[in-house]
């Protein structure tokens, strides 16, 4: 168990009865706090009133659309969010991703993938130590990237990025001018069972670029065909 689960609230957004009592037995036994919703339709009052710092949401719900509930929890939410389906197809897996998802977990699943998920998506919310020798404010043209503080702005202006989206530009920045593979940045960002997941690198490099890149401008982040990502130097 991870030293702050006691500190730790889960949004369990489920509707199958067995379900939520297994993984709210579990949770509740190793010290976390969790709250339920089976439709979905008051995720966000919850939302609001809890402040969860994790959610694990289930697609098929019967009065709700689970991906617009991604949808919305992410507008409302830097939380971490967890899809945790029956659909197995990559299109709803990239679709739940581009809509905000921080990881996707198929069932039938095991009590302990799940919290390996669970704490690896928390790790990710706390604040990373500082970057001995490498300076932890970063211009990149009109991007200034604050490692300790976790913060972006973009001439000027603040940019949010999920736990998850800074977690991967802080990989980029702390190794610019080297080619990062989708492998590397898939066991540094997400861990070490990720390896072969490409479809978290290029829905989370999109959602970068769409973030913090210019039209106009030149890009932020170089791809290299088939080989990974770089953020240039200078």
């Amino acid at each position: 168990m991870e030293a702050t689960a006691e500190l730790t609230c889960v949004l369990l957004i489920e509707d199958d009865r067995n379900i939520v009592d297994l993984v709210r037995s579990n949770l509740v036994a190793r010290g976390f706090r969790v709250i339920v919703s089976t439709d979905g339709l008051d995720a966000l009052s919850l939302l609001k009133r809890e402040q969860p710092d994790i959610a694990l949401v289930d697609l098929l719900l019967p009065r709700s659309d689970g991906f617009e509930l991604c949808r919305q929890l992410r507008q409302h939410s830097t939380l971490g969010i967890i899809v945790v389906s029956a659909r197995w197809e990559e299109t709803d897996k990239v679709r739940a991703l581009n809509l905000g998802a921080d990881d996707y977990l198929t069932k039938p699943f095991g009590i302990e993938e799940l919290l390996a998920r669970i704490n690896a998506t928390l790790r990710r919310s706390r604040p990373a130590p500082p970057v001995d020798g490498a300076g932890n404010v970063v211009r990149l043209g009109d991007v200034l990237v604050d490692l300790a503080a976790q913060s972006v702005t973009k001439a000027g202006v603040p940019v949010r990025l999920t736990p998850t989206e800074f977690a991967l530009l802080r990989e980029l920045v702390i190794h610019r001018g080297t080619l990062l593979s989708h492998a590397t940045l898939l066991r540094r960002v997400w861990g070490p069972g990720y390896a072969t997941h490409t479809e978290y690198t290029r829905v989370y490099i999109r959602r970068l670029r769409a973030k913090l890149e210019s039209l106009a401008g030149p890009p932020l982040i170089i791809t290299e065909p088939r080989s990974g990502y770089r953020i240039l130097a200078d």
